[in-house]
């Protein structure tokens, strides 16, 4: 990548605190990781489950957090007070497109449906050419195992080009994100090629 830091890393994750512990580090451990250098989180907004362990710890080392968060989950009292900044939407789609246009690279922790989602039209975007940023996906205890299964089914089936690999980088844990970041180079590829 050839933009300077800092940076604006965009972390999914989920938002449930009834979690294993391994994922509650491994939150607070992008978050440290993220403050360190300087960088800003881009996130959900959230102060609940692994969302806000990342921004407290972010906050913590240093960092700057901005929140996105859509007004039906502030006003359920779930929206981070103690953010640098945190931006109301009306919508999710809203959200999702905040999200994407202020980051520089995604990380994928574990979570739930709102994270796959997340992850999956951020893949997305980056197979149409609309977003060419890194994408790793932080497969913390092997929680993203049934995932990475489910993409090469696509790809043995047919439905999805086996180049789409290059799409995201896989680590094992948080801190092998910034090295996977300042190598990455976006695939390469026609993109009509999709359909033919």
């Amino acid at each position: 990548m050839s933009k300077s830091y800092p940076q604006s890393i965009c972390v999914f994750c989920g938002s449930s605190s009834r979690v294993d512990e391994v994922y509650k580090a491994a939150a607070t451990e992008i978050g440290d990781l993220i403050g360190a250098r300087g960088d800003t989180l881009i996130y959900g907004g959230g102060r609940v489950g692994l969302m806000g362990l990342a921004a407290d710890a972010t906050l913590a080392a240093g960092g700057k957090v901005v929140g996105v968060i859509p007004s039906f989950l502030q006003h359920l009292e779930v929206g981070h007070a103690g953010l640098n900044e945190l931006v109301v939407t009306d919508s999710m789609h809203e959200r999702k497109r905040i999200m994407y246009e202020r980051a520089d690279a995604f990380v994928i922790l574990p979570g739930g449906l709102g994270t796959l989602d997340e992850t999956m039209e951020v893949l997305t975007w980056s197979q149409l050419k609309l977003s060419d940023k890194p994408v790793i996906i932080v497969d913390v205890n092997g929680f993203w195992q049934p995932l990475l299964a489910l993409i090469e089914h696509t790809i043995g089936a047919g439905f999805t080009r086996e180049e789409n690999r290059g799409l995201y980088k896989v680590v094992d844990s948080p801190a092998g994100v910034f090295d996977v970041i300042g190598n990455w180079h976006a695939p390469e590829g026609d993109l009509k090629a999709k359909w033919l």
